[in-house]
């Protein structure tokens, strides 16, 4: 079993950066499929970014492409989202998923494709 904690959500001016964090307790995730979602009110969950199981590839939504970077530690059980260029519509709640598969790249946005899922860090983006 899995748990996902966030953090790192915040206020920030338009234009500013955040850096989210994901720590993982249990099994070292050197194995799973990483990836952030995020979720606004009265929206469905969106893919952000993510990681393949195998750690080499990395997928981003086109929203964020240029903007945000998924990075991992897999010795500290570690997945951090830095968002720089941030925009009012970045506003959301920010969630962590991770699961022990092979995901093929189709199912890597969404969110069906994913055990474990943290509590969510919200962010908040100001004009």
């Amino acid at each position: 079993q899995v748990q996902l904690v966030e953090s790192g959500g915040g206020l920030v001016q338009a234009g500013g950066s955040l850096r989210l964090s994901c720590e993982a307790s249990g099994p070292t995730f050197s194995s799973y499929a990483l990836a952030w979602f995020r979720q606004a009110p009265g929206k469905e969950r969106e893919f952000v970014a993510a990681f393949s199981w195998s750690g080499r590839s990395t997928y981003y939504a086109d929203s964020v492409k240029g903007r945000f970077t998924i990075s991992r530690d897999n010795a500290k059980n570690m997945v951090y989202l830095q968002m720089n260029s941030l925009k009012p519509e970045d506003t959301a709640v920010y969630y962590c998923g991770a699961v022990k598969a092979i995901v093929q790249a189709m199912g890597i946005p969404r969110p069906e494709s994913y055990d474990y899922w943290g509590q969510g860090t919200q962010v908040t983006v100001s004009s």
